[in-house]
């Protein structure tokens, strides 16, 4: 854990130093942006982490997975909410992860720009700026507050995330696109949240908000309500109180007619 803050809070000072002085944005789809600061936080996170650890495995972003053949895989975002950061929207993040076998065992998400840290272990509770989180206590989705994301190809995906977003918009208090799944997590985790749904996910989006999460006391699952594979495509967290209401609507298993579930 000491070794993970040390790698996010590091990242935090490069990200912040190309924060409204970007130089260069590049695409690595048509819409999907990377930036120097993606690049240079991810090479200190790894950095730090070999440093201390060089057998173990590395999922990052914005380079292809380093196998060691370890049952240690750390799991990195360097820089969550790219898009967000190329605008000046201030809404980013840092997430990192590790991954045991198949188990996360800590989580951290480092917003750089508020200085709010959010981590967790195992067994051990969730955490934001070293003072216990837990989720809400929202018990209906009339009265919630949710956040989703869609997929940089939502303009060819069928899978893009429109059609539950509408059917979902009309059930809740609040709705909102924030642009960083590791953000929208820790969210829900604090209780700021009641639920947050996305498809088309990647493991270092939420790899760390699942643990989080569940350590806050909330729910984390796919769309039909199962435990979650190592893919993470398609994810539902909530307080625990909302999700099979949620879970209709969305429209996985016994999805019903999709109508709300208040």
């Amino acid at each position: 854990m000491d070794i993970a803050l040390s790698a996010a809070r590091e990242a935090g000072k490069i990200v912040l130093k190309y924060f409204g002085r970007l130089e260069k944005i590049e695409y690595k789809g048509e819409f999907d942006v990377v930036t120097e600061a993606d690049r240079e936080s991810q090479e200190k996170i790894i950095e730090i982490i070999h440093s201390s650890f060089p057998k173990h495995n590395i999922l990052a972003e914005e380079s292809s997975p380093i196998d060691k053949n370890s049952d240690y895989t750390w799991i990195i975002d360097p820089l969550d909410g790219t898009t967000n950061f190329s605008h000046r929207y201030p809404f980013f993040c840092i997430s990192v992860a590790l991954r045991k076998r198949h188990e996360i065992m800590l989580g951290i998400v480092y917003n750089p720009l508020s200085k709010e840290l959010f981590h967790a272990q195992k067994g051990e509770g969730a955490f934001l700026n070293n003072k216990k989180i837990t989720v809400s206590e929202t018990k209906s989705l009339k009265y919630s507050m949710i956040a989703t994301g869609f997929p940089y190809n939502k303009h060819s995906n069928p899978e893009n995330n429109l059609m539950a977003f509408e059917r979902i918009a009309v059930c809740v208090q609040g709705l909102r696109r924030d642009g960083a799944a590791a953000l929208d997590m820790c969210y829900v985790a604090c209780g700021r949240l009641d639920a947050y749904w996305e498809l088309c996910v990647r493991p270092w989006d939420v790899a760390a908000g699942i643990l989080i999460v569940k350590e806050a006391g909330g729910q984390v699952t796919d769309f039909n309500g199962d435990k979650l594979k190592l893919d993470y495509t398609k994810i539902v967290a909530t307080n625990s109180h909302i999700h099979e209401g949620l879970l209709k609507i969305i429209g996985g298993k016994n999805a019903g007619n999709n109508t709300c579930s208040r």
